[in-house]
């Protein structure tokens, strides 16, 4: 199907990328194919807990190492799963722009509410690159967030460049990565209508503070509960709660904005109770001194009640 032909039907929530949006893992059986029964029933628990929708296909998701059917089924599984494509925003990375608007193409057809777009990923891309690369998802029809990586795209979306990209029409929120909190200021002056979304778990409550609207969150794969608590009392400006669950939850956010990221947030959820599985190469597993420190502040975080 052409792209230009496509028209999303507008979903039931006005900003569906909002709320606290889980990059979701994907339960992998031993023999690292995909389980997708225990995927469904994953995504109706986060959203039972308390979380607003998921992200499938994304780099917690293993996007880069499913075929094309597998990612599609993927992204299907979750629409179902979650009850409606407002709640599903699919990752639509690709080498270039036709393999994201391809991918984006899917999402509408899926009725996702939603997609998430990276710069390109085959080269150290270039604003006016960039600058085209989301016009063209964008031309599909349904809302861009922007995901800003730079430590892994080598391509950084400055808040200039950013707000540029909102004035196109070309992108509707950015998922924040940098881990540069100030940047949320800047972006707000720049861009004032850009929804901020954190994108680093790690800095949860200091782009709450700055104004942050969504949470694109690796944790709540294990702890959905407690994340959903904790988000909710740091946008609402609780932050005696908000503080006492950073404190117990941080030695377990800040592993999502290191390397082994997928490897550890995956051990968590079989620590938790709940379907991780080994990942695919060439991830390898955690080493036995980084997968005991995660244990450990994972059984720890249990012990106190989170969940």
């Amino acid at each position: 199907m052409n792209s230009r032909t496509i028209h999303h039907q507008p979903s039931r929530r006005e900003h569906p990328w909002r709320g606290i949006m889980v990059a979701t893992a994907l339960p992998l059986r031993e023999d690292l194919s995909i389980d997708y029964d225990a995927y469904a029933d994953h995504v109706r628990w986060l959203i039972d807990s308390g979380c607003d929708g998921v992200v499938p296909n994304g780099s917690l998701g293993e996007y880069q190492t499913l075929s094309d059917a597998e990612r599609e089924r993927v992204m299907a599984t979750a629409v179902e799963a979650a009850g409606g494509g407002d709640r599903v925003m699919p990752g639509v990375a690709g080498y270039g722009s036709a393999q994201a608007v391809r991918w984006a193409e899917a999402a509408a057809r899926a009725g996702a509410g939603s997609v998430l777009l990276l710069p390109p990923t085959a080269y150290r891309a270039d604003d006016a690159s960039v600058r085209a690369h989301f016009a063209e998802v964008a031309r599909v029809g349904l809302p861009v967030v922007a995901y800003n990586n730079p430590s892994d795209t080598r391509v950084d979306l400055t808040p200039p460049l950013l707000a540029e990209l909102h004035a196109r029409g070309s992108i509707a929120a950015v998922k924040e990565f940098s881990g540069d909190v100030r940047r949320a200021y800047e972006i707000a002056e720049l861009a004032p209508e850009l929804d901020l979304l954190v994108g680093a778990d790690d800095v949860l409550l200091e782009l709450a503070v700055a104004g942050a609207v969504g949470w694109i969150a690796g944790y709540p794969n294990a702890l959905p509960r407690s994340c959903a608590e904790l988000y909710r009392a740091a946008v609402s400006g609780e932050h005696t709660t908000a503080l006492r669950l950073y404190r117990t939850l941080h030695p377990l956010l800040r592993e999502d904005s290191k390397t082994e990221f997928v490897q550890s947030i995956k051990l968590s959820m079989d620590i938790a109770g709940r379907p991780g599985g080994p990942v695919r190469p060439p991830r390898s597993p955690l080493s036995a001194q980084r997968a005991a420190a995660v244990r450990a502040a994972t059984e720890k975080a249990l012990a106190e009640g989170c969940g």
